[in-house]
């Protein structure tokens, strides 16, 4: 990809602003989850080593412009400064005269981060006087947050073209991962796509039939492509009123010799609950009262062969309830068949999306896979073949 990266400047004695993602959870003062704290850590920690004075820019929540106390970056800093294993100084706002005087005492290898850059209206306007306030206060860009690559905001597009910008280390591996995974894959691709609805994810099914061998749907979703076929589904979740819309899908794929393989076995019960009595039974067995919950045995099996003659796995959603127990059971066994043919070399694995990546982490294979995304939003829009603001806008800064 045309965009450059760390590898490609000279941050000694600069002042470097780094666009990252921390919007972590946080509940009575304190971070949950430090993930997204995890992943920045390597950029910043490089930048400081090699000698730069390290400008952090965020956003937390959406206070729409206001100035929002719950949604200070001040707690953040403690977290972020422990996972660097250096201080992390704090300024009370992003631009003006508080976000320059911390700028201006800061030495080689220091660190500030500055606050909550959606206190201003203009961020999220892309305004260009808040992007050129923000852009004062460096010599250098670099974003490494590509969770927020697909808004055009004032810290992620607008500030690109005002300073000489490039990707950070996290926002690299995204781009490699993702270019790898769907870009230029090894194949037979194989895309697996659950949830619970396709109106969710009609761009992306569109393009995934374009560019996969095999399309895997799981997930509620499922259901309304086997009731577009005419397949009984009881009382499951089903969009009926897009059967249409499934069956032009089904066409796409057929037409651009891509396999669509749905769960004809799967895991029914009466009500939705944790235990709740199940059976795995082929898909014509179903009665009028029955949910599917879960892909059955033998469409586990179809799904793990498709898994072993592939060469690269893009994977978005679950394939069935997996919240709750036992119909947890299709996904985690796919996931652990996919990180095993990972681990062997055989496979390059890629997945993304805020319930496949919970849904790994409750396989406990996350970490076994080529690439997990915490992106959300972007990983989607992404895997939809839409052009991403603060990516096209390093290719071209």
């Amino acid at each position: 990809m045309p965009y450059r990266t760390l590898d490609d400047i000279d941050v000694a004695g600069k002042r470097v602003i780094v666009r990252v993602d921390i919007n972590v959870p946080i509940k009575d003062g304190k971070v949950t989850d430090a993930t997204r704290i995890d992943r920045v850590v390597p950029t910043i920690r490089e930048l400081a080593e090699k000698g730069a004075q390290v400008i952090l820019l965020a956003h937390f929540g959406r206070p729409k412009g206001q100035i929002v106390s719950d949604m200070s970056l001040a707690p953040v800093a403690g977290p972020l400064s422990k996972a660097l294993g250096r201080p992390v100084l704090f300024a009370s706002d992003c631009i003006g005269q508080v976000a320059q005087a911390a700028v201006q005492s800061l030495h080689d290898g220091e660190v500030v981060l500055l606050e909550n850059t959606r206190f201003h209206a203009g961020e999220e306007k892309n305004d260009k006087d808040f992007a050129n306030n923000l852009a004062e206060l460096g010599e250098i860009y670099v974003n490494d947050a590509f969770s927020a690559a697909h808004r055009a905001h004032a810290s992620t597009e607008g500030i690109a073209h005002l300073l000489p910008s490039v990707a950070g280390r996290g926002m690299q591996a995204e781009l490699d991962a993702l270019a790898k995974a769907l870009s230029n894959p090894a194949r037979p691709l194989v895309a697996v796509v659950g949830g619970a609805k396709i109106s969710s994810k009609l761009d992306l099914l569109g393009n995934l039939v374009q560019r996969a061998d095999c399309l895997v749907i799981g997930g509620g979703m499922a259901n309304t492509f086997l009731a577009a076929l005419g397949k009984p589904v009881g009382a499951s979740l089903c969009e009926h009123d897009l059967g249409e819309t499934a069956r032009d899908i089904m066409d796409k794929a057929k037409a651009a010799g891509c396999e669509v393989l749905l769960p004809y076995h799967v895991v029914v019960a009466r009500e939705f609950k944790a235990n709740t009595p199940s059976k795995s039974i082929p898909i014509d067995a179903i009665a009028a009262g029955d949910m599917i919950l879960d892909v059955g045995i033998e469409a586990i099996g179809d799904i793990i062969a498709r898994f072993e003659n592939a060469k690269t796995i893009v994977w978005n959603g679950p394939l069935g309830a997996f919240e709750i127990a036992p119909f947890d059971a299709g996904t985690v066994a796919a996931a652990n068949a996919a990180a095993k043919l990972t681990k062997a070399g055989r496979l390059l694995s890629v997945a993304g999306g805020g319930d496949t990546v919970a849904a790994l982490n409750q396989a406990g294979v996350a970490g076994d896979f080529s690439y997990v995304s915490t992106a959300g939003g972007a990983f989607l829009e992404w895997l939809e073949g839409k052009e991403l603001p603060g990516v096209k806008a390093l290719e071209t800064a």
